[in-house]
């Protein structure tokens, strides 16, 4: 399977594997109500286990492989129902009372980054596939160049764009390759992975009885935590030891202005107000599995339906008003929303945002559909 991975991913633009060691996936073998913008929202300062609710590559290290397939779930409530309001909309709740375990049941191999601009550039040249946000009526939700800087929420700058899109996503300067593709939706990553899939089946590339995916969302915080247990980041607990390892609202100025993001933010420059490039923190970046930007850089839509009572360990999915699951926080977001725990919900499987894009895994099948 090792081979057969590694060319399917350098295929479609991965970091090229040397090898037996695979530098663009690692092997994780497991033991046995929407804001304006699309999303609710994921509360912080709570115990970093917790299953919370939420809004809603290029590696180059080596593979790792995990025996246990347990760790922590569940939800723990931090400072009551606090909420915190965005463009008037409830964005952001708490859910949960208990911490729980969980177990990931399948083996299954990670992405070692999100999928960028130049791989899902690719994916649309070869399919002549056409995203959410490029249909009529589309309109991601952008960051408003027009918005007038404040200390008070609401209003956050982002607001529904039409005309905007992965291909020019309102960032204000050059779109590069090796960001992290964005203003994409589940149906878009859903859709990538199938073509993928495809593509690698009918080369004779693809391991029997395996697809490429989104994570669920027990895969995602199992990878997310890197081997560790029950720690706000995948490094620790301690805020300052992320100085160099993430992208996050901290100390850097906007594009054409002398501001940062006014809401709480990291104390160091980590160098980007807006994305960075998959990868861009190298080795300190990389979780214990050689996982890239894990934490930070922009939201990852895995496959699991939001449930505002927690998330769950098998699938969850449901026949109507499906709303996607995000997890891993953003380059705007204030640095408690990138805790492995924080979880978002969607709008829909259509929504797309300037802040969100999705990381690919390689596993067993997983339906959707009840």
């Amino acid at each position: 399977m090792r081979s057969h991975l590694m060319r399917a991913v350098n295929d479609v633009g991965f970091q090229k594997c040397l090898g037996t060691r695979c530098r663009c996936c690692s092997f994780v073998d497991g033991g046995g109500q929407p804001r304006a913008g699309g999303r609710s929202g994921a509360g912080r300062n709570t115990d970093c286990r917790s299953w919370r609710r939420g809004r809603s590559g290029a590696g180059v290290h080596s593979r790792g492989r995990i025996q246990d397939g347990q760790h922590g779930g569940g939800a723990s409530l931090g400072d009551g129902h606090r909420r915190r309001r965005d463009s008037g909309n409830r964005r952001e709740s708490y859910e949960g009372e208990q911490p729980r375990a969980m177990r990931v049941a399948d083996g299954f191999w990670m992405g070692r980054t999100e999928v960028s601009v130049g791989q899902f550039r690719r994916f649309v040249d070869e399919s002549g596939y056409v995203t959410d946000a490029e249909k009529p009526g589309g309109q991601p939700h952008c960051f408003d160049p027009e918005w007038e800087i404040s200390a008070i929420a609401p209003p956050h700058p982002w607001i529904p764009s039409p005309g905007k899109s992965w291909r020019d996503p309102g960032f204000g300067f050059p779109l590069r390759s090796v960001y992290p593709v964005v203003c994409v939706s589940w149906n878009d990553g859903r859709a990538f992975c199938a073509w993928l899939t495809e593509r690698e089946r009918m080369a004779g590339r693809l391991p029997k009885g395996l697809e490429y995916r989104l994570p669920t969302e027990t895969e995602w915080a199992y990878a997310c935590r890197g081997g560790r247990e029950s720690t706000y980041f995948w490094w620790g607990n301690d805020l300052k030891e992320g100085e160099g390892r993430l992208n996050i609202s901290a100390v850097d100025f906007l594009p054409g202005r002398n501001k940062i993001w006014p809401l709480a933010n990291a104390p160091w420059s980590d160098g980007f107000a807006f994305v960075s490039p998959v990868d861009h923190y190298g080795q300190r970046g990389r979780n214990g599995f050689g996982l890239a930007d894990m934490c930070g850089g922009v939201w990852e839509i895995v496959l699991d339906h939001f449930d505002p009572l927690g998330g769950h360990e098998q699938l969850y999915v449901t026949d109507s008003n499906y709303r996607p699951v995000c997890r891993g926080g953003n380059y705007f977001d204030v640095p408690g929303n990138a805790r492995c725990a924080v979880r978002l919900g969607l709008q829909g499987p259509a929504y797309g945002d300037s802040r969100d894009g999705f990381r690919i895994c390689l596993g067993v099948p997983r339906d959707v559909r009840n």
